[in-house]
């Protein structure tokens, strides 16, 4: 199964795996599940990290290094997830999560998330 993390459920899997379930723990070390991470996730913890709203036990680019090596894949933002935004409910009105939700969309990936939101979006959705 491919898999697209939310940006919490990245730094989780990063940095703190006890806030995940043991179930998800199993689900992600598993050889068959495929690991991505939108670059989205990357710039909106950039983002919060300048403002002071997130603190890392480490660089994020360190993060991405060290992440990039253990299997996890990045995808990039392309006009078709952009554009898949003009037909999206406002549900959410997070702009990074929106943004989510239209890729995993386009590419037909699950989000794994603890965010409820997401569950209006027809969009496979597995609760972390």
């Amino acid at each position: 199964m491919k898999v697209l993390l939310d940006t919490h459920t990245f730094i989780w899997w990063d940095s703190q795996p006890e806030q995940l379930s043991k179930e998800i723990v199993e689900f992600l070390l598993q050889p068959d599940t495929v690991k991505i991470v939108s670059v989205v996730s990357l710039w909106e913890i950039q983002i919060k990290s300048q403002l002071g709203k997130l603190t890392l036990n480490q660089p994020l680019e360190k993060i991405y290094h060290s992440q990039s090596q253990n299997g996890l894949s990045f995808l990039a933002v392309n006009p078709a997830h952009a554009l898949r935004l003009g037909v999206l409910p406002l549900y959410h009105k997070d702009p990074f999560d929106r943004l989510l939700i239209a890729q995993a969309m386009t590419e037909g990936l699950t989000i794994l998330t603890r965010d409820k939101i997401f569950n209006l979006y027809a969009v496979p959705v597995l609760s972390i």
